[in-house]
């Protein structure tokens, strides 16, 4: 035995160099591209690359502490190195393929220990996600305080006072709709809307009015398609990030849930599982995750009416 672990050392230091993994030292931004530089400052050294409505297009995700990485490539283009890396906790296609800096991982030969996550309980992730009223929206972002070293990491070179919305975008501070869900629950929830639509168990809602769905849910149930989630905090309310182009309604929210599944009813149906492609009508599911729910609370009694479009 003691040979084994030898060995299995011994195999490991030699291949230390080049490092084939990279574990995140505090929180990381993983982009889909490797020219930082461009995104955080640009040709001037005091430009975003954001899209039209102010957001970091670029920005997949936030890697929390401790995340680790696999270390597909090595880009020699700038200052530092930038990795081009895959981590089971973002697992994702890609065409581009996702980047850090490797300034903020340590490397290491050998296969790293998983994050830990561990579930907060119910209560512990309402009171997140409800302390996060009024954070304004950030793609890509699931760290409401954001990563205020970008600034040293990425300084604008006329080293003049950022404006401060933009220096918000520049540290990355605020959430998404699925990174709100993300941050409450210390990551351990699936970070796009993607692999949400399929998370945890279905609750049966097919044909179901605004009032009947009402009458099913559970607090952190899901309502949810491929693109934007909603939590449900109690039978009255739910919460959300959204995005806002005019920025008078954007960010973080809570809204009375009658209401916001009347208006979601208007243009999408309620399914029991989700289906891609739809191409009549579009459609929304509603997911149940976790295990502080009553298993089978969600389910439709035998007696209530079915209305509406399957």
């Amino acid at each position: 035995m003691l040979f084994l672990l030898f060995s299995g050392l011994t195999a490991c230091v030699a291949n230390q160099l080049p490092p084939r993994y990279a574990v995140a030292t505090g929180p990381v931004p993983v982009l889909n591209t490797p020219d930082f530089r461009a995104v955080f400052g640009g040709n001037d050294g005091t430009t975003l690359a954001v899209d039209r409505c102010g957001q970091i297009r670029a920005l997949e995700f936030i890697a929390l502490p401790g995340t680790a990485f696999r270390i597909e490539g090595n880009s020699g283009d700038f200052r530092f190195p930038v990795y081009r890396v895959t981590s089971d906790d973002y697992p994702y296609p890609s065409t581009t393929g996702y980047y850090i800096d490797s300034r903020m991982v340590r490397t290491t030969g050998c296969a790293p220990t998983p994050r830990k996550r561990t579930m907060p309980d119910q209560e512990t992730i309402i009171s997140r996600l409800t302390s996060a009223v009024g954070t304004p929206y950030q793609w890509g972002s699931n760290l409401r305080q954001g990563i205020p070293e970008m600034l040293s990491l990425y300084p604008p070179t006329d080293n003049q006072p950022l404006e401060k919305d933009t220096q918000k975008t520049w540290t990355l501070q605020g959430l998404d709709c699925s990174g709100l869900l993300y941050e409450a629950t210390n990551g351990w929830t699936p970070r796009n809307t993607s692999e949400l639509v399929d998370y945890g168990s279905p609750v049966t809602i097919a044909g179901l009015d605004a009032e009947e769905i009402v009458q099913i849910v559970q607090p952190l149930d899901l309502i949810v398609w491929k693109g934007h989630v909603m939590i449900i905090l109690d039978r009255e309310r739910v919460i959300e990030s959204r995005l806002d182009c005019l920025g008078t309604a954007g960010g973080v929210a809570i809204r009375n849930l009658r209401e916001a599944l009347q208006q979601l009813l208007v243009t999408r149906a309620p399914l029991n599982e989700y289906q891609s492609g739809l191409t009549a009508t579009k459609g929304f599911v509603i997911r149940r995750w976790h295990p502080g729910v009553r298993p089978g609370s969600g389910t439709v009694p035998k007696a209530a009416p079915s209305r509406g479009k399957n």
